[in-house]
């Protein structure tokens, strides 16, 4: 693989002037809280609550409680360099250093996205950028962009293993959730969601819904956030 250098200049279009958001736990949730500080939960807090967790349950069991935890810490921290990696790539600024294993990994991994991904990306509109939709929920999009011509939600993900894309219905009830929140604050119209995914052992995987198939998504999205308002009356 080729060197990727920082860009001279940042790629970010500043198209919207992007509300900023308080992030505050509470009672175990993540809530983001707006300048009247007013809470509204997170969108991955609304997904854990929500979500179906028998097959995460038997796989804690399956490999140990202390296994698990090592696995979990050891993806959050290379998910949280990479993903440093490329919003200082977007950011046209020095991308970060280190000689751990975990940094050379993810200098690695983020070299893959910026050279199969985001080469297809137009514009940036926005990364890791606070939305909220008005007194529902709110969250932290990896990258508001313009991907092969249409607006849309992108989100950077590593895994441990290659994906199928029907394991991954979180992801795009996420994005279908930042867009919604989007489309009502900023009075886009985005129907697109891209996962840009690539594993531990850097094989780089893209998943992209839109048309119809975004808006199942959105609307099981919308189910959630109903299912989550009724456990929490």
């Amino acid at each position: 693989m080729n060197e990727v250098l920082t860009p001279t200049k940042s790629l970010l279009i500043e198209k919207f002037k992007y509300s900023e958001f308080k992030r505050k736990n509470l009672d175990g949730q993540r809530y983001y809280v707006n300048a009247e500080g007013d809470p509204v939960p997170s969108v991955t807090s609304i997904l854990s609550k929500t979500k179906d967790m028998t097959a995460l349950n038997a796989w804690k069991k399956r490999v140990g409680k202390a296994e698990a935890q090592r696995i979990v810490t050891e993806s959050a921290n290379l998910g949280t360099i990479m993903h440093k990696h490329l919003e200082c790539y977007i950011e046209g600024v020095e991308r970060p250093s280190g000689t751990n294993q975990v940094y050379v990994q993810a200098k690695i991994l983020s070299d893959t996205v910026i050279e199969d991904g985001l080469k297809n990306v137009d514009e940036v509109w926005g990364i890791e950028t606070g939305l909220v939709f008005p007194g529902l929920y709110g969250g932290t999009a990896d990258l508001i962009c313009v991907h092969e011509g249409e607006p849309a939600i992108g989100d950077f993900k590593t895994a441990r293993k290659y994906k199928k894309k029907e394991w991954i219905d979180d992801y795009f009830m996420q994005a279908s959730a930042y867009a919604l929140a989007h489309n009502e604050v900023y009075g886009t119209n985005i129907q697109k969601g891209v996962i840009f995914m690539v594993t531990h052992d850097n094989q780089y995987q893209q998943f992209v819904v839109e048309g119809n198939e975004f808006k199942s998504f959105t609307d099981k999205w919308l189910d959630k956030v109903e299912t989550y308002y009724k456990m929490n009356k």
